[in-house]
């Protein structure tokens, strides 16, 4: 049975395991391990889940330096944060449908541990060390591109780059000993479910912007991006001065 399940699984992950232990073990949760098995370490998942946030950084890195290659290394860094952080991991888990699969133990079980996101999150991870020990980089980065990255980047890429428009901004003006930028609402229209926000933000004595959003986090974001451009052709220009 646990083999039909396993197989099953791998099909779901579009990997045929040469080495199907690999897969088994991360499927299985340290409660499924009974306390008196010789080697118990090793034995569940948690070796392999700590492999796979060190594999599954690595991969995003690489994604998002090759897809955005004008972004800055604190864009970079927030942006594999959010990717990798529990609560994506656990959507991308969720997908899979991967709860289905895990090796639990009785207690677990019934405290619906094929549901916990923690669990998942972590299962996840460990599916990805699985890969990459069975068939090396690029078969466990197919994988991450397949079941994590190209969802997340589709559904949230505008808001990935939008995201860090006020954190490098915010760095620009850091590194320059310039004044940190103001926010406020310009104006708002149209009804609840479909508002338009405008946004200025202001970096007294050298630039204002506007940017429009269906939020005022989006709004905010867009008018960042405006007035970091302004700022970075004025760097360009023999008239700039800071001092």
């Amino acid at each position: 049975m646990q083999e039909n399940r396993l197989e099953e699984l791998e099909q779901i992950l579009h990997h045929q395991f040469r080495q199907p232990e690999l897969l088994e073990r991360a499927v299985t949760h340290r409660s499924a391990v009974p306390e008196d098995t010789p080697n118990k370490v090793g034995a569940d998942n948690e070796q392999l889940e700590y492999l796979g946030d060190a594999v599954l950084g690595f991969l995003v890195s690489e994604h998002l330096v090759s897809t955005f290659g004008d972004w800055t290394e604190g864009q970079l860094s927030k942006s594999r944060a959010r990717l990798v952080n529990a609560a994506s991991l656990y959507e991308a888990a969720r997908r899979l449908g991967l709860g289905h699969y895990l090796r639990l133990g009785k207690g677990e079980e019934k405290t619906g541990g094929r549901e916990k996101p923690a669990l998942l999150a972590d299962a996840f991870e460990a599916v990805v060390a699985a890969i990459y020990l069975d068939a090396g980089l690029p078969a466990a980065g197919e994988f991450v591109k397949r079941a994590l990255l190209d969802t997340a980047i589709e559904s949230e890429g505008t808001g990935l780059v939008l995201s860090d428009h006020k954190s490098a901004l915010q760095e620009f003006l850091q590194a320059r000993s310039l004044p940190p930028a103001r926010y406020a609402v310009v104006r708002e229209a149209g009804p609840d479910h479909r508002k338009t926000f405008w946004m200025k933000v202001d970096v007294p004595g050298f630039v204002n912007a506007t940017g429009t959003g269906s939020t005022k986090k989006e709004a905010e974001q867009s008018a960042a991006a405006q007035a970091l451009e302004l700022l970075r052709a004025a760097v360009k220009q023999p008239t700039w001065d800071n001092s």
